[in-house]
């Protein structure tokens, strides 16, 4: 009897043992937002209010809630209602595990109406560093004031470009003619002309290279099928002036303060000397543009510029924006005519 009721006593001690210690093994500890990632967070929530509205007008209606992608984990801050299988790690802070890939940087309605900036760590982007990351923030920010304007995904939708497909990846995969040589040829020739013009000093050969400037965009445009046009228009009226946005953001913070904790990073870079190199960045990838190489990726440089190229001859360009939804043709439809008369 004694034999059996040992091995019962083990028996009932063990299971015993593993009541108490199932919830305790249960509870994995809450991640972390890395120290780095959290620094960079608060400070772009520290530019937003100070930049955002001498950049663009009222841009501050946009909110921006952010989602950034790291190794094992993704961190949602400023989101109204996160969906449920984010955990509440701190305040106005939730993580879930990662499902976005780490070199994600889009804005787009992740989980709901609201677009969110899904982006990784700095040097797993395009942007490597803190500072440069920044700006991305910026330029993604103005892709959520352009997805909250009330009709912009039924003014995208009627487009007719998606083909059906629900995902959004058209505008990533749509079938332009990079490769058509008069296609290729024609945007080097519009390319040049575009930084000659915009660099031109004396008013009078200004206004003589816009006027050439806009007669040679229409050419270039003319050549493409309904649907191609309307593709590169938004592409450039979508991506080009967020780069835009991008640069004049960065000029916008040269007069930034930042924290000693962000000053503090190992990879920073002051916001004042990044604001004298970003439109710099952005004019030089433009002279090496190729489009047949590089395809769609040369609506951003090429989008930005043409902006820069408004200032100049239409400071109030930005009032019409948003009137003229996807497309910026129409600055330069009657350009000659306004031009030469102003000049």
């Amino acid at each position: 009897m004694r034999k059996l009721i040992l091995p019962l006593v083990i028996l009932l001690l063990l299971v015993l043992l593993f009541v108490v210690a199932a919830p305790v093994m249960a509870q994995s500890p809450a991640p972390q937002l890395p120290a780095d990632d959290a620094t960079r967070i608060r400070e772009f929530y520290r530019l937003l209010p100070e930049i955002q509205d001498k950049v663009w007008p009222n841009w501050s209606a946009a909110p921006a809630p952010l989602l950034l992608v790291t190794a094992g984990t993704e961190f949602l801050t400023h989101y109204e209602a996160p969906p449920a299988d984010f955990k509440k790690i701190g305040e106005d802070l939730y993580a879930r595990p990662r499902q976005f890939g780490t070199s994600m940087q889009a804005t787009f309605p992740a989980f709901g109406e609201t677009s969110v900036i899904v982006i990784g760590e700095p040097q797993n982007t395009l942007s490597k560093t803190s500072t440069p990351w920044l700006a991305t923030l910026m330029h993604e920010h103005f892709h959520q004031l352009q997805n909250g304007r009330p009709g912009y995904f039924a003014a995208v939708g009627a487009l007719g470009l998606s083909h059906g497909d629900t995902s959004g990846m058209w505008m990533l995969n749509y079938p332009f003619p990079y490769g058509k040589p008069e296609a290729v040829q024609g945007f080097a020739h519009l390319r040049d002309l575009l930084l000659m013009t915009l660099n031109a000093g004396d008013d009078k050969e200004f206004a003589r290279l816009a006027g050439q400037y806009a007669e040679q965009r229409k050419k270039f445009f003319a050549q493409f099928s309904s649907d191609d046009h309307k593709y590169l228009s938004f592409q450039l009226w979508n991506e080009g002036v967020a780069r835009y946005i991008q640069i004049k953001s960065a000029e916008a913070a040269a007069q930034h303060q930042a924290t000693p904790e962000y000053a503090g990073l190992a990879d920073y870079e002051s916001f004042a000397a990044y604001a004298g190199q970003a439109r710099k960045d952005t004019l030089d990838e433009l002279k090496q543009a190729d489009l047949a190489k590089w395809k769609r990726v040369v609506v951003y440089s090429f989008g930005a510029v043409e902006c820069l190229l408004l200032d100049r001859l239409n400071p109030g360009w930005k009032d019409q924006y948003f009137k003229q939804m996807l497309s910026t043709d129409s600055y330069f439809a009657a350009l000659p005519e306004k031009t030469l008369r102003e000049r």
